[in-house]
């Protein structure tokens, strides 16, 4: 089984997305000495705030429809695709603007909340805007097993993203203000580059089409609680440690989570590689194939929870003298997180059969109940163990999301987990 997993089209797009990513990953990671030392816990506090707020912010601009683009694709053959990526064109537009109206109306209230200046907050709602222009460039690499060019344009932006930052935080020492318009520009550029990149590959034609906006937003808009669920999530950590701790604590909580989020990364790499493969195996239904997909699924989480352990070991004895003085202390909550990605990318392997099947109501059900309990758990977290509260309630909530989806997922999609316990058994 191994033998054919290597020789296998998922391995091969596995081995590209992880190094694209691992560069994709590695660019900002070496930028952080860099940063650190040009920039206070505080500055870095206000950059988690506004990537938060973007975090928030996404699923409801675009209304998660770039998923049913994924979808859709595997149908192509009763759709027509690419008018189907227009009309979700459309529906970004149009849910781009009423978000805008509602950051403009409540601009005051939610400054107050996240700490992040109201007369910014318009570059939340057009960065969410031109990444899920991005995303919808990026489904269509994913399902087209395009992973060289999926990873070429995530690292180039990311090259540029660094660029533009360590000319504006160094050259021009203008501090979280540099590193956000750095990020911004980087994000409005790309998006214009996936607009060239989808009409010149006549990867969306321009025709109106009611039934094919009525199902991207009967896939889309139920999956709003699950997609919010994560934002939540990844949100309310840095939300009560600013309000209960401190904004400087929120910055050096922020780069331990980078570090332990990179388990997060690899299992996303492998995630978009194994999307597309899944599907197809899933399609063809044969009992034989379901076999191997869950004895290879047991071995990733042995093998993901390993990689998270093995990075929480490792992490002190280098990031204090890599990160310098200001960020000391961030080690400790490099485990926790990592543990909690490890979960994470565990969900990853069970929620795609929800996705396969089409059931995102439930699917929503289910994480925006965890998302609830993660708000509980922080409050009660920090408040009794300090910032180390919220790493540790993270990954406490994502195990608890992985057991759900698991289980959810075992009911709309039949695979023999437990026959093949119970024959290693």
């Amino acid at each position: 089984m191994i033998n054919r997993i290597i020789k296998s089209s998922l391995f091969k797009n596995t081995g590209i997305y992880t190094i694209t990513s691992i560069i994709n990953s590695a660019i900002p990671f070496l930028l952080l000495p860099i940063l650190t030392r040009h920039m206070t816990p505080e500055d870095y506090g206000m950059v988690s705030m506004f990537l938060l707020l973007v975090s928030f912010a996404t699923p409801f601009v675009g209304l998660n429809v770039n998923g049913a683009i994924t979808r859709k694709y595997y149908d192509r053959e009763d759709i027509d695709i690419w008018s189907y990526v227009f009309n979700c064109f459309l529906i970004l537009i149009a849910s781009t603007v009423i978000v805008g109206m509602i950051f403009f109306i409540f601009s005051i209230p939610i400054s107050k909340i996240s700490s992040f200046p109201a007369r910014s907050l318009w570059m939340v709602v057009i960065y969410s805007f031109s990444q899920f222009i991005s995303n919808i460039l990026l489904s269509l690499l994913q399902v087209q097993k395009k992973a060289f060019f999926y990873g070429l344009y995530n690292n180039i932006r990311t090259l540029v993203n660094v660029g533009l930052s360590i000319s504006l935080v160094v050259g021009l020492n203008l501090g979280w203000q540099g590193r956000i318009y750095g990020q911004f520009g980087a994000m409005i550029s790309f998006a214009a580059v996936a607009i060239v990149i989808l009409i010149r590959n006549k990867w969306i034609k321009v025709r109106f089409n009611k039934k094919y906006i009525y199902s991207a937003l009967v896939f889309g808009v139920p999956l709003i609680p699950h997609a919010l669920s994560s934002s939540i999530i990844s949100m309310t950590d840095r939300f009560f440690i600013t309000n209960m701790v401190g904004l400087a604590t929120t910055g050096v909580y922020t780069v331990g989570y980078q570090i332990g989020s990179i388990i997060n990364l690899l299992a996303s790499s492998f995630n978009n590689a194994y999307i597309p493969w899944l599907f197809e195996k899933l399609k063809a239904n044969e009992s034989k194939t379901k076999i191997k997909i869950v004895k290879f699924t047991y071995l990733y989480f042995a093998g993901i929870l390993i990689l998270a352990v093995t990075l929480g070991i490792l992490a002190p004895s280098f990031l204090d003298v890599f990160l310098g003085k200001s960020f000391n202390g961030s080690s400790i909550y490099v485990v926790w997180v990592a543990v909690g990605y490890a979960f994470n990318g565990m969900y990853f392997m069970v929620v795609n059969y929800i996705f396969f099947s089409q059931r995102t109501k439930l699917l929503a059900t289910v994480t925006f109940v965890t998302a609830i309990l993660n708000i509980v758990l922080n409050y009660f977290f920090i408040n009794a163990f300090g910032a180390i509260g919220a790493a540790q309630a993270t990954s406490v909530v994502f195990f608890i999301k992985f057991i759900l989806v698991w289980v959810l997922s075992a009911k709309v999609h039949k695979m023999p987990w437990k026959d093949v316990l119970l024959r290693r058994s």
